[in-house]
């Protein structure tokens, strides 16, 4: 079973997501401290709805490709992952690397970095 976190403000407006089964067994609303001005200067919310989810492992290829078709490109990005597999998904992109693969965290980081990213919340 994949386990992730999906912050619900990161989604377009639009979005629908539906024949993934998706279990959410935790919801909570936030207020993070780690907002970098960029992304406040490019729109981010200040409240976050956070989502945390589990989804089965064999729909988790499905799920990142969907998902990479449905978040806002600046500043936002989903992490999850099986046993033995981490998913990092922004905007029409996918990172899929071995779990404990530090090449593949790093690449994934870089690319985090690049799209207005914190630093801070690269903690997949």
């Amino acid at each position: 079973m994949a386990r992730g976190t999906l912050i619900a403000e990161s989604l377009e407006v639009g979005t629908v997501i539906n024949d993934l089964p998706l279990r959410v067994h935790r919801l909570e609303r936030v207020r993070p401290e780690n907002i970098s001005p960029e992304q406040t200067a490019a729109g981010t919310p200040a409240e976050w709805t956070l989502l945390f989810f589990d989804v089965a492992d064999e729909d988790a290829e499905r799920l990142a490709d969907v998902l990479s078709g449905s978040l806002y490109s600046f500043g936002w990005y989903v992490d999850f992952a099986t046993a033995d597999e981490t998913f990092v998904v922004f905007a029409r992109r996918v990172f899929r690397y071995p779990s404990g693969d530090a090449a593949g965290r790093s690449e994934a980081q870089a690319y985090a970095l690049s799209v207005g990213v914190p630093l801070s919340q690269t903690d997949w």
